[in-house]
């Protein structure tokens, strides 16, 4: 194995000592249960992304089966063998399995599915696929979404098995459709944004005829529940090309369903050209903000990239003197921001952090050229918060500007900052800035129980440490009986 037809044998041979690889590596627990499933009568082949990935030579320890078995009797064959089951798949015939086993001279852990045969198609009064299961290996490969992904390899005798050429497309680096793209698309519509998020993830190109399919059924979307919509939109943002998987989801018109607020970036240029193309402004930080990422793609960091303009549209103000203005589009942005993801289903923590960072990506560039006062730099840590680095990263990448000196002007400019802020955390401990004296302080002080006037004292404190720095105790108890005063 592969058996398929090539144009190219020294090609194949690579892709077959890839395969070959990867499948020895994997063996120790693939053909365990490969053997066990043919013991009770029924056959177990390798399935969809994980022959994919064993071709393309980046197969991991989550693998993916499909088997003649009904999921009762996966159950029974892999409860003896496995270190953990779980069945909250069963319903559509999957079974999830946990199985430690030595490769080598390590032990590793392993994420296995098995999927019995199937076919699965949306009702188009329902958002849950209907699922029927099927008696042979070419009926379920025939309804997988593409060709790269409807090959599969029947263990343990290591037969490759792929009707619809999908190594063929692997070589071409082309997502096609076992069927036709409108059966494919009509069986679960969200596979018209897995097209987008395998382009964007191997970088391969999408078939024009899928591509047309797309642009004429998008609308079958939003039958596709907003949690699967969004797993998808994840995926595609934090692959290795999300430009791509971006372009081809407002091409086909599925961004104007599932995410319009990116599409509406495309403005109508002015006839003097006297402001830049939001949206591929907004393509282009998002790039700049991936290369900044240092502990691996950051889905907080990527979304406020994409979503940080998109009040632009509704604050576009054309001047008198020519000029084009978005006055406070970071304000109106951030509310945006958190209607769409809670609309996609979002957790409100990342809700809350994107909208904050969307909010918060102006803000260095409303202090001029460094006339930062350290009262100034306090509240944009204060601000910030656990969002600083992030806030850093974001509005260094939102600089897009061709004009060298300007672009060195701001980064010199928040080289500054940065700077400035790490002397103040040194000195201050900006990190946790809190007023110098704590509410049972306070209320000691004061002789108050707690109360309103509590919190309105603390206010005020922490405003004065915001504004002048740590105060001594006896200075932050003068501030307050001074505050009290003058509040009686």
């Amino acid at each position: 194995m592969p058996n398929a037809n090539t144009d190219n044998p020294s090609a194949l041979s690579q892709v077959q000592h890839r395969a070959v690889s990867e499948l020895l590596r994997v063996s120790p627990a693939a053909d365990d249960l490969a053997r066990r499933f043919q013991e009770a009568g029924f056959s177990l082949a390798l399935v969809g992304g994980s022959v994919r990935d064993a071709l393309l030579g980046r197969l991991g320890n989550d693998l993916d089966f499909t088997t003649d078995a009904r999921p009762e009797d996966v159950l029974r064959i892999v409860r003896p063998w496995a270190d953990a089951v779980w069945d909250v798949g069963i319903a559509f015939g999957t079974v999830g399995v946990q199985k430690d086993a030595r490769v080598g001279d390590t032990v590793q852990r392993f994420q296995i599915e098995v999927t019995t045969y199937r076919s699965e198609a949306y009702d188009r009064t329902s958002r849950k696929p209907e699922v029927s299961y099927g008696d042979s290996i070419e009926e379920d490969l025939v309804r997988r979404d593409f060709t790269v992904n409807a090959m599969a390899v029947v263990l343990p005798e290591k037969e490759f098995i792929d009707p619809h050429h999908g190594l063929d497309d692997l070589a071409a680096r082309v997502l096609r459709t076992p069927g036709t793209p409108e059966e494919s698309f009509s069986d679960d519509p969200l596979r018209m944004m897995r097209a987008a998020r395998f382009a964007a993830q191997l970088d391969f190109e999408v078939a024009p005829e899928v591509v047309a399919a797309m642009k004429e059924m998008a609308g079958r979307i939003e039958i596709v529940s907003a949690e699967r919509v969004r797993d998808e939109l994840n995926k595609l943002l934090l692959s290795a090309h999300p430009r791509k998987g971006l372009t081809l989801l407002v091409e086909t018109g599925l961004a104007q369903y599932v995410l319009p607020e990116l599409p509406a970036l495309r403005l109508e240029r002015d006839e003097h050209h006297r402001h830049k193309d939001v949206y591929d402004h907004t393509l282009i930080v998002l790039e700049q903000a991936i290369a900044l990422e240092e502990d691996g793609p950051d889905l907080t960091l990527r979304l406020a990239a994409l979503l940080h303009d998109i009040g632009k549209p509704r604050t576009r103000r054309f001047e008198q003197d020519g000029r084009v203005s978005f006055h406070h589009h970071e304000v109106v942005g951030a509310k945006m921001t958190k209607k769409r993801m809670t609309a996609l289903k979002y957790s409100n923590e990342l809700v809350k952090d994107v909208s904050r960072l969307v909010e918060l990506h102006l803000r260095f560039h409303g202090y001029g050229t460094g006339e930062w006062t350290d009262s100034a730099v306090r509240r944009y840590v204060r601000d910030a918060g656990p969002l600083l680095e992030r806030l850093h990263k974001l509005t260094r990448s939102d600089c897009t500007t061709r004009n060298k000196r300007k672009a060195t002007a701001l980064s010199r400019a928040y080289d500054g900052l940065e700077a400035r802020i790490a002397q103040l955390q040194e000195q201050e401990q900006l990190d946790s800035i809190r007023p110098d004296l704590d509410g049972n302080q306070i209320m000691g002080i004061l002789g108050v129980r707690p109360g309103p006037v509590v919190g309105k004292a603390y206010q005020h404190l922490l405003e004065l440490r915001l504004e002048n720095g740590p105060m001594e105790h006896d200075e932050a108890v003068a501030a307050l009986k001074e505050w009290w005063s003058a509040q009686n």
